[in-house]
């Protein structure tokens, strides 16, 4: 059994450089469950390595229905053209972008990312990666003599010896 998941997708998103201008942008969705509250959009813009971005999985969750985030990453749904997308608003000292996604494409990877870890079940995931970490971790052997609970005169082992 793999210890982590990762859920990915590949899709295009418009990048809008005025409202009658757009250009198509390649990225990548991912969601790893050892980063459980996170999500990771690469993009694709020419450049030699792609720009990547990380914010809450759940202001994705939530700007498939309302406006939501603030700062640096901010969602919001609406209609172009009839079609349904997801407005995502990015501001770094770089500058700012604005990119339009299809709501119905975000939706369906975001659900696959609530099926892999259900919302509220984030921080399980994160007890259990570290508990499995420090389960697997190995112990320097003379950590597990020195730490004999038993004094040596009070053995609790009655197998015939005095």
């Amino acid at each position: 059994m793999s210890m982590m998941s990762i859920v990915e997708r590949e899709l295009e998103l418009k990048l809008v450089l005025s409202p009658e201008r757009s250009i198509p942008v390649p990225a990548r969705l991912t969601y790893r469950t050892n980063d459980p509250y996170a999500v990771h959009i690469a993009f694709h813009i020419g450049s030699e390595s792609p720009v990547h971005w990380t914010f809450a999985r759940e202001l994705l969750v939530e700007g498939v229905f309302r406006p939501c985030g603030h700062g640096d990453v901010r969602i919001w749904p609406t209609k172009v053209a009839g079609r349904s997308v997801i407005c995502v608003a990015l501001t770094s000292p770089d500058g700012n972008a604005l990119l339009e996604v299809s709501s119905a494409a975000v939706a369906a990877w975001v659900e696959r990312t609530l099926r892999v870890v259900p919302p509220g079940t984030e921080s399980d995931r994160l007890g259990m990666d570290e508990a499995l970490a420090e389960l697997l971790a190995p112990l320097p052997a003379d950590d597990l003599w020195l730490r004999d609970p038993w004094a040596a005169d009070e053995s609790p082992s009655q197998d015939g010896e005095a």
